[in-house]
Order: C-alpha cells, then structure tokens, then sequence
C-alpha cells in the first residue's frame, strides 16, 4: 500500500487546492466546521440554496461529478482524481451531501440502463445542482429485505399504473427526480418480478409526507403513490429485471456511503482534553485513555482500510469489499462514540440546545442521529451477511422463500 501521490497526482492535487482556495464559500467556514452529523447549523432551504450555488460553481469550472462522462457533466476523472478531490475538498463536501443520492447512486443507475437521449436531457442538471434526486427503495413492510417490496406497477398500453408506499426516502420532500423499484409480476420468486422506472417526483399521483426525527429534522420521507401513471419510455432495464439494476444502485450507494462516514472520534478526542475531572484533566483518567486508545485503533483500521482502496484505486484497480466495511464499522462506532461523550457531560448530556449544551451539542447531534446510519445503505445485518457470504466464502443464510412465487409468500396474520 502506497500513502504517497505519484508525480502526477500530486499535480493534479494542487491544481484543486489552489482552485478551491480561490472559490471556496469562506463565509460558510465557522458553521461547516461547527456542523455534524444530524445537524448542519444553519436554516434547511438556506443550506439548499448554498449547495446549489456552490455545485453550480463547480459544474461550470469542471469539478463536479469527477468520473462522470463530459457529456453528462461530469469531468471524466480517473477514481483516484475524485479521491484526491474529496480529501482537498474538506468540510466543504458537506454542501455535496443533498445530492449523494443523485451523483452517487442515481447517476451511475441511469448511465447504465437509461438512453443516451435521456442521460444527457436530465444528467447535467443533475450534475450542475439544478435538479436533485432520490431513490425509492424501501417499504413499511419490507424491512431489511428489499425483494419483498409490495408497490405495483401494472401495464396500461405505453404506461404503467403504480400503486404503493416506500418510506425512509431521504430528500424526497424537495427532490425533483426519483428512481422507484416496484412490483410487476407478484407471480414468480420475489427478486425476479421486479421493474425500476425514473419518475418526476412533481408528477400527479404522488405525495410526500416528512416524518419528524427524534432530533427535530425532517431528513426522511413516506411517499405514496395513488395511480401514478409513468410512461414505459422511463422503464430503466427489461421488465422483471429490476433486481439486477437496483444491484447497480446499491453498489454505488454503499462505495458513496461507506467512504466517507463520520465516526466522531476526532471530536471526541478534541472534546476529553478540554475536560476536567474535579480538576484533573480527563485526558489523564485511565478509563478515558482506554476507550480512546479502543477507538484509536478502529479509526485507524478504517482509515487504512480506505487507503488501500485508494491505492487500489490509484493503480486501475477494482475496490474490494472496504466500502461495506468501512460503513459496519462507522455506523456503530459513532453511536458508542456519541453516547460516551454524552455519559461524560453528565446530567448536562441531555441538553440539546446548541448555545448551552457542552461542546455546541455536536455529540447529542450525532447521538440522535446515530441509529439511522446503522439501517440506511444496508443494515448491520445485511451487510454482515454479504461480508460473510461473498467475501469469507461461508454458507448462505437458510431462505424459505427463495424460489416460492412472491403472491404465495405468508404474510403473516
């Protein structure tokens, strides 16, 4: 494993920093570098309105959307320049994050099975930050099993009539676009009977509801779908081969996901040498040192852990597993990270409000926000059965349902 730049990388990782340093929203500093995960520091809609405004700046100077073609907005970067650029881009990534979903996941989706005509009608308003996207995947009564989604679509000439709810759809309340997997042939085994479309999310048929958070934001979303009509011209890949496209979609989503998560430890430690037991620093107390020195070692095995999918990357190579990895292990490290600060600060633990709270409430932010990490992008679960699976090599989990058609699957009582 290689932590240098070769020659021309380390070029290439000046030329952003130099553009970066002239064009970066410096007015944003002090709330970015204040903000965490489950809270952005600043109003919803005005948040929205930078990130536009900073993606639109990128777009039109060649920085957005890295290894997207050029023709869909993109810049035709190699992965290892879209590494290089997130590292150089900082906390100012955080304005990127409202269209994760869209350049990350969407994007790629739609490269891959849409036509060349669409791609270039709707990518580089994607790419641009003029429009945003969202993916609707999960349902209330699917939980972690995707395949067992009930949202029908049945055929109606050139159309498709669907019916059906999703939930947990983060952004949908102010998304433009959507990608939708829904059921077509309840007939056959449940991952066989499955079709993806692209829908305008302002279409007639559809509403959105925001479900309030237990940290006040409204970040998620139920969405119904009421006899929307959608054109089979916006069908991404053959009828019934939903699976197969959504598997696009979410090998994107967890190498978008799984990259970058925060675990809050640099704020923890930061945090404990600023504290004092009865006037003894916190930093000296031995049961502090031992947890920290625990999360130390994690923090480093995910951070080398990336570095080897970046040198993978570095050299043309194909990413291993690193990326599921990578988000196991963040979502349940900051989740014990958040609540041991939380443990630290005693009875004031329980504030929340940013002006009293010990530490700005970065850790009650994260605290609160924590559980949804460990179920979006694939739960612990899922995501331990596919390290287990198809990176150890161990036996599948028994699955009764497997080649039983989806329409006599029980559905309990």
């Amino acid at each position: 494993m290689n932590f240098d730049d070769t020659p021309e990388e380390a070029k290439f990782r000046a030329e952003v920093r130099a553009w970066i340093d002239a064009n970066a929203p410096k007015h944003l500093d002090e709330m970015l570098s204040t903000s965490t995960m489950g809270r952005s520091n600043i109003d919803p809609e005005a948040f929205r309105a930078e990130s536009k405004a900073w993606q639109k700046k990128k777009q039109e100077a060649g920085w957005a959307c890295m290894q997207w073609p050029t023709e869909f907005g993109g810049r035709g970067a190699t992965p290892i320049e879209r590494v290089i650029w997130s590292q150089e881009e900082g906390h100012y990534g955080i304005l990127s994050g409202i269209f994760l979903i869209g350049q990350g996941m969407c994007g790629p989706t739609m490269m891959g099975f849409a036509t060349k005509e669409q791609n270039e009608e709707l990518l580089p308003r994607l790419a641009s930050g003029e429009d945003i996207w969202c993916q609707m995947f999960s349902e209330p009564s699917a939980g972690s099993d995707l395949a067992g989604l009930r949202t029908r679509a049945e055929k109606d000439g050139d159309e498709w009539v669907i019916n059906g709810q999703k939930i947990w759809t983060s952004g949908a309340h102010y998304c433009d676009w959507g990608i939708l997997l829904t059921r077509t042939d309840p007939t056959v085994a449940k991952h066989k009977g499955l079709t993806m479309f692209f829908v305008d999310m302002k279409s007639p048929g559809i509403e959105v509801r925001p479900i309030k958070q237990v940290n006040g934001n409204s970040d998620f979303n139920e969405v119904f779908f009421t006899d929307l009509r959608v054109s089979d011209a916006q069908r991404l890949g053959d009828v019934g081969q939903g699976w197969i496209v959504a598997l696009t979609t979410l090998m994107n989503e967890r190498l978008a996901i799984g990259g970058g998560m925060a675990t809050g430890f640099p704020e923890l430690l930061s945090f404990v040498q600023g504290l004092d037991f009865d006037g003894t620093p916190a930093i000296k107390d031995g049961a502090v040192r031992e947890r920290l020195a625990d999360w130390h070692v994690l923090s480093a095995g995910l951070k080398h852990t990336s570095s080897r999918m970046i040198s993978a990357l570095s050299k043309g190579e194909t990413p291993g597993p690193e990326a599921s990895i990578g988000k196991l292990v963040a979502g349940s490290l900051m989740q014990e990270i958040s609540l041991y600060a939380a443990e630290l600060q005693e009875q004031t633990g329980a504030i929340i409000d940013t002006e009293t709270a010990p530490f700005g409430g970065r850790f009650q932010a994260m605290m609160l926000r924590s559980p949804a990490t460990r179920i979006e992008g694939g739960t612990d679960e899922i995501l331990r059965n596919i390290i287990a699976e198809r990176v150890l090599g161990l036996p599948a989990d028994v699955r009764v349902d497997k080649d039983v058609a989806f329409k006599d699957v029980p559905k309990g009582a």
